[in-house]
């Protein structure tokens, strides 16, 4: 790897600190406007128990891994959060776009591997494009896990290189990030490895890398990734049964990937991103970008990523268990290869065409993409974030829930009752643990429970029939929690 001039370092870090600081600033408006995803809302109600000062205990069912929720701590406290009440959709998200913007920050450690103009390209296509700009605004585990991904990608191969134990450690450390993210890293690792044989298969040299192996590198990966994970699964040491936990991971996972309610066909992923005015365009340049990586006879970093980036979307297409923001996973390999086929392009103009068309022709083009990128951004994150037609509002909240909480007040209020007791009866009560935490008198039942006397009741429709006699005086008001899900807040009959 040819080492840069302090010069053009900072030159090259100040031009990717600039992009990052657009792909910020793209993520911050309007931030607490969608209402919260029960994902979001349970990961939020993690975050509020560890405020409470109780224990981390790992679970993986449906809660991932330890890290969104470990990050996101002190973050809200330097907020100034003190409580599950005081916590907003701002602050919370405000995690996931720190972390979206790092991953654009990454590319420029990625020069030296994938060249100046695709990583800054990569990196502008990242901060602007609406698939990674909708998710970078979702309180999940999925921005994390990019930024942890794109982490091990570099530190890997230079560690690979160069046999170096601080960057094997680093790529240790990145592994365990991803791990207590969510358990699918492990289908990452396949993927990366699968890549990286392949790619020396395709290699007609079957490069080696320089100077005698150590067993230093792999070592410190490995305590890397022990030290951290082991940290972050305990909750820093103070709850060891997260490694009894981690046993059961792996039925878990299987029962999962068979879909619970979330199957979708095979080509669900390659719809979602050749979607909308820009994802055809963006997924054809990824196209061309494969087959040039691909074509190429040498041992580069392209081959590497779109071997990963094939195997990585084969793996996700194949398992019957398919939400949208696992399409995220797929950005890192489809912007850079993307970026690496403008680049290809724009020589292609420049010695066909001559040096007059070098310029004034991509240039049109990058406009034309810039515009249908905008369309798409404005559309899908800012114009339409929650509406049942965006296909990256996946089973989402709906606005309507959003005056439950004011609805309450305000009868509370008429009615002179200080701190209104609420009863919830429905089996999947959520998100409404983060739209009622501003009271603290709430209780949450399965249908069928005893439930005792409340001043309000909120329940599925199911649930309202097992409990007519307590809901006898009063008449029900409806809110939309997602499509076709209604919950029913029972208010007293007009007399």
């Amino acid at each position: 790897m040819e080492k840069a001039s302090p010069r053009r370092l900072w030159s090259r870090w100040l031009a990717f600190l600039f992009i990052a600081l657009i792909g910020l600033a793209v993520r911050l408006p309007q931030l607490g406007t969608r209402p919260m995803h029960t994902d979001e809302a349970v990961n939020a109600y993690i975050v509020g128990q560890l405020l409470a000062g109780e224990k981390y205990t790992y679970d993986p069912q449906d809660r991932h891994g330890p890290a969104l929720a470990t990050l996101a701590l002190p973050l809200v406290r330097l907020q100034g959060a003190r409580s599950f009440a005081d916590l907003t959709e701002s602050k919370l998200r405000l995690i996931p776009v720190v972390a979206g913007t790092i991953t654009i920050l990454l590319f420029g450690a990625a020069v030296d591997l994938f060249g100046l103009i695709p990583c800054m390209l990569a990196a502008l296509l990242l901060a602007v494009a609406p698939l990674p700009v909708y998710y970078d605004r979702y309180f999940i585990h999925e921005s994390l896990f990019c930024a942890a991904t794109i982490g091990l990608i570099l530190s890997g191969w230079r560690a690979a290189k160069t046999r170096s134990v601080g960057y094997a450690a680093l790529a240790g450390a990145c592994a365990a990030l991803m791990f207590a993210c969510k358990e699918t890293s492990v289908l990452h690792w396949f993927a990366l490895a699968a890549a990286g044989f392949a790619s020396w298969l395709l290699n007609p040299r079957h490069d080696r890398p320089a100077g005698r192996w150590r067993a230093a590198p792999p070592l410190s990966a490995l305590g890397a990734f022990l030290a951290l994970a082991l940290l972050l699964f305990t909750g820093f040491g103070t709850n060891w049964k997260g490694l009894t936990t981690l046993a059961k991971v792996a039925p878990d996972a299987l029962s999962r990937a068979a879909g619970q309610g979330h199957e979708k066909a095979f080509w669900y992923y390659g719809r979602l991103l050749t979607g909308g005015w820009s994802g055809g365009l963006l997924c054809a340049l990824a196209c061309i970008g494969f087959v040039l990586a691909i074509r190429k006879r040498d041992a580069s970093a392209y081959r590497l990523l779109a071997c990963y980036g094939l195997f990585i979307a084969i793996i996700y297409s194949s398992i019957p268990y398919k939400t949208p923001w696992l399409a995220l996973n797929l950005w890192l390999p489809l912007a850079l290869l993307a970026a690496k086929a403008t680049e290809s392009v724009w020589h292609w103009i420049a010695t066909t065409l001559g040096p007059r068309a070098a310029y004034p022709l991509p240039g049109a083009l990058a406009v034309i993409a810039a515009v249908l990128i905008a369309h798409d951004t404005r559309q899908r994150v800012f114009l339409h974030a929650a509406d049942e037609a965006n296909p990256y509002a996946y089973a989402h909240t709906t606005e309507d829930i959003l005056g439950l909480e004011a609805e309450i007040h305000d009868l509370a209020h008429k009615s002179g009752i200080a701190r209104p007791r609420i009863a919830v009866i429905a089996s999947d009560p959520w998100p409404l643990p983060w739209y009622l935490r501003q009271f603290d008198q709430v209780g949450f039942y399965q249908p069928g429970q005893q439930v005792p006397d409340a001043d309000f009741y909120i329940t599925s429709n199911e649930a309202s029939q097992q409990y007519t006699d307590q809901l006898r005086d009063l008449r029900p008001d409806f809110f939309g929690v997602r499509p076709n899900v209604l919950i029913l807040l029972w208010i007293p009959a007009p007399k």
